[in-house]
């Protein structure tokens, strides 16, 4: 077992923080939402926050997403130094990562595709299904910013080896210049806070990790406090919302883009991070308790990215069978619903998990070569350093933006595939670039590559 081979010097910290912060994501989407029918009928779904003031500021533990992304910081420079220990490059690194990211969420996209063209046989409306698909790919968006994140860890780790807590600050900086902006009324140039947001917060598993920022109270307890300060000041006193999940109608967001609000968040998150640290290193250290975080670590894509999908499967049975109850949002009956539509949702999303689980657990593992032969020409052009390093950074790119122009198109243009079918080629043909990237070994210095008499690298599958 995975649990049984875990070396002393893991960090098993880390590995509970990335579980629980998916994990809180994903009760918290299914929690704090509505579901209705509109005066036509029509079923809908939408954010019980604006009808729930009280719940706003609970907003401020809920609000996980900046531990995933320091916990990704942490991970990946340990990955990054472990790649080059072993003779390898931020290349080499880089693809292995996308292994990790990119089947899951491959299959995610086939499964929508396919069910929106099986939808078209059966006479579904065209708007309808594409709205189905939007929703389905609402986890997607924050893959496009942690795919740019991760391609980014290279030069991002080389700025921190030389400069420290230097960098994180200029982000910060660039944070609040944004959101200036926006407070001004120029929101194109406040977006740039969705790079420069969650980069700053990567950086600080960088600091973690590297030890500028240790375990210690005497490191903790001022982030805490500072954090907590930051956060009252900006919001009680300043211009920010007081929930750190989007609320329709603020003037000013502090999810989307990344707001200084949600830094002095992920701030005290941090600070609480550190402070527990010890504590949770020895609770862990209990062997189930540490096979059951790595259970749920083995398949965290697959949770985040279908557990939408499992929410759209189980109100379309309801549904279907008439028996969907839509209480008014903040109601005692809502409040009572909350807790079988949990149970159900989580039984929905366990089926789902064990039929596209697999596909991740294999991520985790050294890739398989294809099964069909591939051409030498192309095999030997796939294994050249230098082109690998376009190659994989062109694949990284082409996957973002396909996925992010997935999410910008409107949610009831009308699509055959669900999505627009440029996008869903231009996300195919960059996920099997990277595919035959991670079959295909670098050839050695100084080689060409493999010769036309040597067996091939790699496979089609």
């Amino acid at each position: 077992m995975l649990a049984e081979q875990t070396p002393p010097s893991r960090e098993r910290f880390i590995d509970l923080l990335r579980a629980v912060s998916i994990v809180a994501v994903v009760l918290g989407h299914w929690l704090a939402t509505v579901v209705g029918y509109d005066e036509h009928g029509e079923l809908f779904g939408r954010s019980a926050l604006p009808d729930l003031p009280w719940a706003q500021p609970l907003t401020w533990v809920v609000q996980v997403m900046p531990v995933f992304f320091f916990v990704g910081g942490y991970a990946n420079a340990v990955s990054l130094a472990a790649e080059r220990r072993r003779g390898g490059n931020a290349t080499e690194w880089l693809i292995k990562r996308g292994g990790r990211l990119i089947p899951p969420t491959t299959a995610l996209v086939l499964v929508m595709g396919g069910g929106a063209l099986a939808a078209g046989l059966f006479d579904a409306d065209p708007a309808r299904v594409r709205t189905v698909v939007w929703l389905a790919s609402i986890p997607l968006w924050f893959l496009v910013v942690y795919l740019i994140v991760v391609a980014l860890t290279p030069p991002m780790y080389a700025l921190h080896r030389r400069y420290g807590l230097t960098v994180p600050l200029v982000l910060v900086g660039l944070v609040a210049a944004g959101d200036v902006a926006r407070l001004l009324g120029h929101g194109l140039w406040g977006n740039g806070n969705f790079l420069f947001g969650w980069l700053a917060v990567h950086q600080m598993g960088f600091a973690w990790r590297d030890g500028l920022l240790p375990a210690r109270p005497r490191v903790a307890v001022p982030l805490l406090l500072a954090g907590i300060g930051a956060l009252l000041l900006l919001t009680l006193a300043g211009p920010y919302p007081i929930s750190m999940i989007d609320v329709p109608g603020e003037r000013l967001h502090n999810m989307s883009p990344p707001s200084l609000a949600l830094l002095a968040v992920a701030t005290t998150q941090f600070g609480v991070a550190l402070l527990l640290r010890d504590r949770a290193e020895r609770w862990l250290r209990r062997t189930r308790r540490w096979t059951a975080v790595v259970a749920v670590n083995s398949v965290i894509m697959t949770i985040f990215l279908w557990h939408i999908s499992a929410a759209i499967l189980l109100v379309a049975a309801l549904h279907v069978a008439g028996v969907l109850p839509t209480p008014e949002a903040g109601s005692a009956a809502w409040l009572a619903w909350r807790t079988p539509l949990l149970l159900m949702f989580g039984v929905v999303l366990t089926l789902l998990v064990a039929i596209f689980g697999p596909i991740e657990v294999r991520g985790l593992r050294r890739p398989r070569r294809l099964l069909l032969p591939t051409p030498v020409g192309l095999a030997r052009m796939a294994s050249r350093r230098v082109l690998r390093l376009w190659l994989a950074m062109a694949g990284f790119a082409g996957v973002a933006c396909a996925l992010l122009s997935n999410s910008l198109w409107p949610s009831t243009a009308p699509t055959v595939s669900g999505m627009p079918a440029a996008v869903l080629i231009i996300y195919l043909v960059c996920a099997a670039v990277l595919r035959l990237l991670r079959s295909t070994p670098p050839a050695a210095e100084g080689e060409a590559g493999p010769t036309p008499r040597a067996s091939p690298p790699s496979h089609l599958a």
